[in-house]
């Protein structure tokens, strides 16, 4: 698989990553058995992916711990990102606060590393910027441990670019994970631009549309309790009904291509740049392959106009 950049880091990965979220039964629905999770992982690395992303709080702690379990013995093929700066305040609903504090985000960054069975980090990012601290402080706390050789690299995780900006200066960012997809396209007014022209790769999370832009799901009925795509606007049946009109247009381009609708979606990010690597997540080894075939897909010219003209999707994210 072509390999992309991490930014300033000179860290090199696969341009399409695995993301490892709903790996430890975390917002999409319980994984079946975790030996399945770490086998699904370990195909990801046979099938060419070098990159995984997880976090602390996706279980909380099993992700990570699935994510050390796959990668016992291989560790010099993985590149491993993981997060910090979230704490699960209410395990029953997943509810979540921030600590951007140095203390917590240092002794978070040391369970990680036990978690995932590791001595350094590649990737360590800023889950989410916490209000209550300065940004200065959670970056200086990050470059601190690139300098006792417990992290190689950071990066930070839903930012905006003033936050962003001001991160820089402490330490280098190499990386900036954000939601991005041809339904959410946020960024690209002014972060992705920003990220190009000052040498941080960004990483694109649910650029499947949260499974959407698959067009798997046509009726909101599709949806458990237990899933949390239940709950978004987006995925309500009134809104989901005219989104389809967005997912109709992707399913037409594939055709084109003998391609499936997800593989377009993911091309899509793809000719974004250079500096952007998706992170799609998957519970399904069919799917993961799938991911994977959409690294060989060259959209034309008019699928890329097609496509940069679709509609604004109907309902807020979250």
């Amino acid at each position: 698989m072509e390999q992309r950049t991490l930014g300033t880091s000179g860290i090199q990965v696969s341009a399409i990553g695995l993301g490892c979220m709903s790996l430890g039964g975390w917002a999409y629905g319980a994984f079946p058995e975790t030996d399945e999770a770490v086998r699904l992982v370990q195909h990801a690395l046979d099938q060419g992916i070098t990159f995984l992303d997880t976090a602390d709080v996706y279980g909380p702690f099993t992700s990570e711990e699935i994510v050390g379990r796959a990668i016992k013995g291989r560790r010099e093929h993985v590149v491993v990102a993981t997060k910090g700066g979230f704490v699960v305040t209410d395990p029953s609903t997943h509810a979540l606060g921030k600590d951007g504090s140095p203390a917590h985000l240092k002794a978070a960054c040391d369970a990680s590393l036990r978690r995932l069975g590791i001595e350094t980090i590649d990737l360590y990012q800023l889950h989410r910027p916490d209000p209550q601290v300065p940004i200065e402080e959670s970056v200086q706390a990050l470059s601190e441990l690139v300098a006792a050789g417990k992290v190689r690299a950071i990066g930070l995780s839903e930012c905006d670019l003033p936050t962003l900006v001001r991160a820089s200066k402490v330490h280098p960012i190499a990386t900036l994970q954000s939601e991005l997809s041809l339904w959410t396209r946020d960024v690209l007014a002014e972060i992705l631009p920003w990220c190009q022209a000052h040498g941080v790769a960004f990483l694109p999370f649910a650029p499947l549309g949260r499974g959407f832009l698959t067009g798997r799901y046509r009726s909101a009925s599709q949806f458990d309790s237990n899933d949390f795509r239940s709950g978004l606007p987006r995925f309500k049946q009134e809104a989901l009904a005219q989104n389809l009109g967005i997912v109709e247009q992707v399913e037409e381009i594939a055709r084109r291509h003998n391609a499936t609708p997800g593989q377009v979606a993911l091309a899509w990010v793809l000719s974004l740049g250079d500096n952007v690597i998706p992170i799609p997540g998957t519970k399904h080894l069919s799917y993961l392959e799938e991911n994977i075939g959409a690294a060989s897909l060259v959209l034309t010219s008019e699928d890329l106009a097609q496509l940069n003209n679709l509609p604004s999707p109907v309902g807020a994210r979250y």
